[in-house]
């Protein structure tokens, strides 16, 4: 793949990657009580909202912009599989068990950015 095109899937995949977490961080932010009561319906502590918020929300921007983006992008990749073994677990409905396999594929999307990096539109790529 040549750079300019390679630069440019680089840049598609970490903004289709990052949109999720931003949006979901976003609303997490907007409403942290019930956020973490929904947290709470499967065993895990309140105050593990904020952890979650910083993650999705600070995570995706720095996905976005391509900073540090191995290390965040091992971190999320992890987020998705946990999330989605925890939230997602009642196979038996479908609906759960696609969820759950999204939260997979956006594993295996982040595990991509882990092997390969931003690319060279990206901060950490403009520090090479």
């Amino acid at each position: 793949m040549t750079g300019t095109l390679s630069n440019i899937a680089s840049l598609a995949s970490r903004l289709l990657l990052a949109l999720i977490f931003i949006v979901a961080g976003w609303g997490k932010l907007q409403d942290p009580a019930g956020t973490a009561g929904y947290m709470g319906t499967v065993g895990l502590p309140a105050f593990l909202v904020w952890p979650t918020i910083l993650l999705e929300l600070g995570g995706g921007i720095l996905i976005l912009i391509g900073f540090q983006t191995r290390i965040v992008a091992l971190l999320l990749a992890g987020f998705c599989v946990l999330s989605g073994a925890l939230f997602h677990n009642n196979f038996a409905d479908q609906m759960q068990a696609i969820n759950f396999l999204k939260n997979l594929a956006i594993a295996g999307g982040f595990l991509s950015l882990v092997v390969n990096g931003a690319g060279g539109w990206s901060l950490d790529g403009r520090s090479k």
